[in-house]
């Protein structure tokens, strides 16, 4: 009687094991056409407006220290790297000579929104752009309603747009020369 359950419990045992190998490797087939098919569908580029990688980088309208319109759709076709800065931010004041650096050497167009908002004095924004020599297109984001849609929560934060308007890099926090070539050469 032991005998028999024994083999009973093993050909149980047997019968379990074929049955997961049959239909697990069923489903891992299934799963590897899934993933083929969702891989096909994201080398499509999405056309969906956002600030994630590989979408497109909501435009806006603002207006610089000169008093001139700027929109970011005026740029397509160009390289842009947006940046989101301050005045009384350290990190901010550490990276924009490397970011004019970066535009007069490379063929990028850096727009540099300041976020007014934020400033203690509005005169302050020109003294900052004069101490430090900068030639770079500054737009002012009075109301902080472009921070807010580029849901900017440290300063600085830069986004790294391709010349279709697509968002290729973000990066919070400050960064040098030879980082911005990195990842602007990695940009169509």
């Amino acid at each position: 009687m032991k005998k028999a359950i024994l083999v009973l419990i093993v050909i149980g045992m047997f019968g379990w094991a074929v049955y997961e190998f049959v239909f697990d490797s069923n489903e891992k087939v299934t799963q590897e056409e899934d993933k083929t098919s969702v891989q096909q569908v994201s080398d499509e580029e999405p056309s969906e407006v956002g600030i994630q990688k590989g979408e497109l980088a909501p435009d806006f309208e603002l207006y610089t220290l000169d008093g001139e319109k700027v929109k970011l759709s005026d740029y397509k076709g160009q390289r842009v790297m947006l940046n989101f800065w301050a005045t009384w931010c350290p990190p901010c004041r550490a990276e924009m000579p490397d970011m004019q650096k970066f535009q007069n050497n490379k063929d990028v167009q850096v727009l540099a929104v300041n976020l007014s908002e934020t400033e203690s004095n509005p005169d302050n924004i020109q003294r900052f752009v004069d101490e430090l020599n900068l030639s770079l297109t500054i737009p002012l984001d009075n109301e902080s309603l472009v921070s807010d849609e580029y849901e900017v929560m440290a300063y600085p934060t830069t986004y790294m747009i391709d010349s279709n308007g697509r968002i290729q890099f973000v990066m919070m926090g400050a960064m040098n020369y030879d980082f911005m070539v990195q990842q602007f050469e990695m940009m169509q």
